[in-house]
């Protein structure tokens, strides 16, 4: 064979390895139908997929583009919190006394120092205090004051994503976040339309009156919520609408207060009923610096906590993480943008492309925020290479089976084989993690739909992750394939 044609043959090997190693940037047909049907153009989806053990994406669409993640920013929030701070960080919440117990009776204020936990429940809380009567602590002589120091926070307002105030998910952080500034309702439904619907306020809250107006109703469940409504009339938490006697008793949930009230509404009524008393009143304050500590309570590790604020999507703990990486940051810097430029220190830091990232709050809950597929791709990747790997992937809901996607892929094989974060609000819908595909090996996966029509994409990103894990068999020998569990 003449030189040419050795050269003619080398370039045309070369090529073909090439071709092979360049991401695919045309969507799968069956990715492809689901979209047309639902009414969306390619030019409003971002795809990005790649082997955990590969070096390069095999399917690429858009992935350049910035888009709005909606809840799947989480994933960004969780990265950056595992890295700085480690699975195993733990908050501390504290007790102190100003002054000696004499004969069940405090001489002094009584401090409840928050330290930011984001999952300071009311179960928690009523231990803590509960602690504190068994120890002997019968009454109060001066205040219950409230430590809210530990994050210095900008002034949020609940109303402004959707005018939704009192929807618990635009909740924003806080120093002494309790129960994440929520009140649980237990509704229990009549038998007959038109029967009232009896409730049981879980936290109580002090002075927050309820005028429930909510009655039985003879529809069929799902959603159950939708006739329920919430508003602030005269002082007082109005509830209205329709539970389905189909439903049984169900659990609902609102924000009525902003934090700082939610927190001393709350105290005061589980100290109340611990059969406590005080003669001062429930103030926020500043503990001093050497006042005794009497009883600390420890939040679980945050490895538990970003699978709590994952699996279910939890805006207010997702927003309370990202104060925590600004935490430190000097004034007049408040936690929150310093958090936000901390997550993406240590994004760059990781070697993944910030160009077009845009984070407010950490949770997604946003008109403005924005990231690359391809930098969520590379975010995936790069964490499945860290220490944490296990409890980050741990976090995600698994298809079909729990969480935000558990009623996603139930009937399909590839249930139970993909950890996948998802997010919705308006005009956006996105889902990203990693999928175990038949033949044994782990793919990220990232799409987003930016576009009017993105509620009805869902049915496209099922498509994409049954391709996934339908892939054809890799280059190296892998095991038989499996059937679905």
């Amino acid at each position: 064979m003449s030189l040419r044609s050795h050269r003619f043959a080398l370039a045309f090997v070369l090529g073909i390895f090439a071709a092979l190693a360049a991401p695919a940037a045309t969507l799968p047909p069956v990715v492809g139908v689901a979209l047309e049907h639902a009414r969306i153009p390619t030019s409003a989806v971002a795809i990005w997929v790649q082997p955990v053990d590969a070096q390069r994406p095999t399917l690429a669409i858009n992935a350049g583009e910035p888009m709005n993640p909606a809840s799947v920013m989480k994933l960004v929030t969780t990265f950056a919190a595992l890295e700085q701070l480690g699975p195993d960080r733990i908050w501390k919440t504290r007790i102190a006394a100003s002054g000696p117990i004499r004969g069940g009776v405090l001489s002094g204020d009584l401090y409840l120092i928050g330290d930011g936990d984001p999952v300071l429940t009311y179960e928690r809380l009523w231990r803590l205090l509960r602690r504190l009567r068994m120890l002997g602590l019968d009454t109060i002589g001066g205040d219950i004051v409230l430590d809210r120091s530990a994050l210095v926070l900008p002034a949020h307002d609940p109303h402004a994503f959707d005018g939704r105030g009192l929807r618990p998910y635009n909740g924003g952080g806080d120093g002494l976040l309790m129960h994440f500034n929520t009140q649980e309702l237990a509704l229990f439904p009549g038998s007959r339309p038109q029967d009232p619907v009896r409730l049981v306020e879980e936290p109580p809250l002090a002075g927050v009156a309820i005028d429930n107006r909510i009655v039985t109703s003879g529809k069929a469940c799902e959603p159950w919520y939708r006739d329920l409504d919430a508003h602030l009339e005269d002082g007082r938490l109005v509830l209205t609408g329709s539970l389905p006697a189909a439903c049984g008793p169900r659990i609902w949930a609102t924000a009525p207060l902003a934090p700082p009230d939610f927190g001393a509404a709350l105290i005061q009524a589980l100290w109340l009923e611990l059969g406590g008393k005080v003669r001062g009143k429930v103030r926020d304050g500043v503990a001093p610096a050497d006042v005794p500590t009497l009883i600390t309570d420890e939040s679980p590790p945050l490895a538990e906590i970003v699978r709590t604020m994952n699996k279910w999507s939890n805006n207010v703990i997702a927003r309370q993480l990202l104060a925590q990486l600004g935490r430190d940051a000097p004034a007049p810097a408040d936690a929150v943008s310093a958090g936000a430029e901390a997550a993406r220190l240590r994004l760059g830091e990781a070697n993944i492309d910030i160009s077009g990232l845009m984070i407010d709050n950490g949770a997604g809950l946003s008109r403005d925020a924005r990231i690359r597929a391809d930098s969520l791709g590379t975010l995936l990747i790069r964490a499945w290479r860290r220490p944490w790997m296990p409890e980050f992937v741990a976090s995600l809901p698994v298809i079909g089976r729990d969480g935000t996607v558990r009623r996603r892929l139930v009937d399909s094989q590839a249930r139970g084989y993909a950890h996948l974060k998802t997010g919705t609000i308006n005009d956006v819908k996105a889902i990203a993690g990693y999928v175990l595909d038949q033949y044994g090996r782990r793919h990220a996966l990232v799409m987003m739909v930016n576009h009017p029509e993105a509620a009805n994409a869902g049915k496209a990103q099922d498509a994409l992750i049954e391709w996934v894990w339908t892939a054809g068999p890799p280059v190296s020998p892998r095991p038989a394939a499996r059937g679905g569990r």
